[in-house]
């Protein structure tokens, strides 16, 4: 699984985006968080997520939550 962090996420659509961190741009959609038990995202968050390539747009899928430790 590749990581990234959440540009931008808009509730109501359930969609926006998130940067690998080579700051390469993945779209999120409906479809990327299906099954889990994620309700909203803020920008920052740090997520983990599979890749697709949908029509030439990386679409991230799988998305879950990162924990990060201190």
């Amino acid at each position: 699984m590749e990581q990234g962090t959440i540009k931008q996420f808009d509730e109501q659509e359930r969609t926006g985006s998130l940067l690998t961190d080579d700051r390469v741009e993945v779209r999120i959609d409906p479809t990327s968080i299906e099954g889990s038990q994620i309700r909203t995202l803020r920008i920052g968050q740090r997520v983990a997520y599979d890749r697709e390539d949908v029509e030439g747009t990386p679409v991230a899928r799988g998305l879950h939550l990162v924990t990060v430790t201190s």
